[in-house]
């Protein structure tokens, strides 16, 4: 598949819901880090699974174009700088 092709098919509401799923992701990734740190295996349990659920829906949407790695990469910054920012 070629640039054009990829473009043709970039949905931008899917590059929405990726870029918002990662800042989840990440948020909660950071969040995830903490109560392990903290030992809250419950916690810690929880988050991880959800967040793998998420980040299968990324994998799934750049595997098909990969021009949504883009939306899903500001996604990741933006939460984990959210995230360490307010835990100060």
């Amino acid at each position: 598949m070629n640039f054009f092709d990829l473009w043709q098919t970039f949905n931008p509401l899917s590059a929405l819901v990726v870029f918002f799923a990662y800042i989840l992701v990440d948020g909660m990734y950071a969040y995830y880090t903490l109560a392990i740190a903290e030992k809250q295996p419950f916690k810690s349990a929880t988050v991880g699974a959800l967040m793998h659920f998420l980040i299968a829906v990324g994998v799934l949407s750049y595997v098909q174009n990969y021009l949504y790695i883009l939306p899903l990469a500001l996604g990741s910054w933006i939460g984990t700088y959210i995230v360490v920012l307010k835990s100060k």
